[in-house]
């Protein structure tokens, strides 16, 4: 597989949210690529929001609607987000603020957006502890920084790591990522292929 790969890209960048670990992911891709993306997770439970385009790349927000409203709605995300000036705003309109500020911080206008890490799904106590000292200080670092609780984020970083590597293997063996997300998600495969299976030399 060519490391440009639609697929491939999915499964390195996207594997904690394609496996139920996170509720979103960013993927920075090819615009070419954006097309093919777009088709493999129509039918999913993904969805896609874009956020900017730097040269001949496009970046996308993935993530699973209903699990992303709902961590909006639990009190230390909601309680942020209020800080952040986004109030009562609807999922799409977070979307769209966001969209605007980190557009706006990527042409140097203002400074970095860190409701990033809301959007990611990171615990709203290690984007708190981000913003409070700076970036410093930190208990360990991971996917993203971690202020509190850094043995339990220990094995869940690993348990993305394990994720990745499965997804890898997966495709392969001849899967599709379109069945990839179906299964993972506890949905028959969109469509049925054959494909050889994996086996440990």
């Amino acid at each position: 597989m060519e490391t440009e790969d639609a697929e491939l890209q999915l499964a390195l960048q996207c594997a904690p949210l394609i496996t139920g670990l996170k509720v979103s992911n960013l993927l920075s891709i090819k615009t070419s690529s954006c097309r093919e993306v777009l088709e493999i997770i129509k039918e999913s439970c993904i969805t896609a929001f874009p956020l900017g385009m730097a040269g001949e790349r496009i970046t996308l927000l993935l993530y699973q609607k209903e699990r992303l409203t709902q961590f909006f709605m639990e009190e230390p995300s909601a309680k942020l987000l209020q800080q952040f000036g986004y109030g009562n705003a609807s999922l799409n309109e977070i979307l769209k603020s966001f969209r605007r500020r980190y557009q706006e911080y990527l042409a140097q206008k203002r400074s970095f957006p860190h409701e990033m890490g809301l959007l990611l799904g990171y615990p709203p106590e290690d984007v708190e502890g981000f913003i409070t000292y700076e970036g410093r200080d930190f208990l360990y670092a991971g996917e993203w920084k971690v202020y509190h609780n850094p043995e339990w984020k220990k094995l869940l970083f690993q348990k993305f790591d394990y994720a990745r590597e499965n997804l890898v293997q997966l495709l392969s063996c001849g899967m599709h990522m379109d069945e990839i997300i179906d299964v993972c998600n506890g949905m028959a495969p969109r469509r049925m292929v054959n494909y050889k299976m994996c086996v440990n030399a």
